[in-house]
């Protein structure tokens, strides 16, 4: 189908048109503000943040349909995962994705380790029974046993251990905007149809404040 330029400006438009009208239809049920907003990594695109924990069912469930939306994520957004803690039970998840992370592993690894704690009911409760676990599927053991220890991966853990604090998380998944928007929802697909609503808010400010 061909379009002509009037045409073309016409639809680039609608487009635009459709995308504020659907920021704007955002009500304060789907969204929780984090005041004061939190600082975004350096660069011109949208950020995303998925809090989680390996323990955390809701967050297992989540995952395909999380992944079915990354497949299609916009290309001027960034997505990263922040290991959640919000107690000291926590740190030890926190620790294996920020080992994982560092090795290189964490790509082939992140959903085999949901696995092993929702299907396999295998115990991840400290890093030990973590480590064997890592032994039998393919991980180097004591390359993880010796990184899981590093400071690099303890400073890691003690940053998200202060983002959960700052980011005034009260469960997980939450799935953050720019530092600002927490996205809510009734449903998985709820949750995402909101933080594509927060992204375009987040896009609309951003080329707000490149103007002034």
């Amino acid at each position: 189908m061909k379009f002509g330029f009037k045409q073309l400006i016409g639809l680039a438009i609608a487009g635009f048109i459709a995308g504020s009208v659907s920021a704007a239809t955002l009500s304060d049920k789907d969204y929780r503000e984090i005041k004061p907003a939190q600082s975004t990594e350096p660069g011109p695109k949208v950020e995303v943040i998925e809090f989680f924990w390996y323990g955390c069912p809701h967050c297992f469930d989540l995952e395909p349909t999380l992944k079915k939306w990354l497949e299609h994520k916009p290309a001027d957004v960034t997505f990263r995962r922040v290991p959640a803690i919000f107690r000291q039970s926590w740190v030890p998840g926190a620790q294996t994705f920020y080992t994982l992370e560092s090795m290189g592993e964490l790509d082939r690894m992140h959903s085999k380790v949901f696995d092993a704690i929702h299907v396999e009911r295998q115990p991840f409760n400290d890093m030990a029974a973590i480590t064997a676990w890592m032994g039998k599927n393919g991980v180097d053991a004591k390359k993880f046993e010796d990184t899981a220890k590093s400071f690099a991966v303890s400073g890691k853990v003690q940053r998200a251990q202060q983002m959960s604090a700052a980011y005034q998380l009260t469960g997980v998944p939450a799935l953050v905007v720019d530092g600002k928007y927490i996205a809510l929802g009734n449903s998985f697909d709820g949750m995402l149809a909101i933080l594509d609503q927060l992204i375009d808010r987040a896009r609309t400010e951003r080329a707000a404040a490149a103007k002034k």
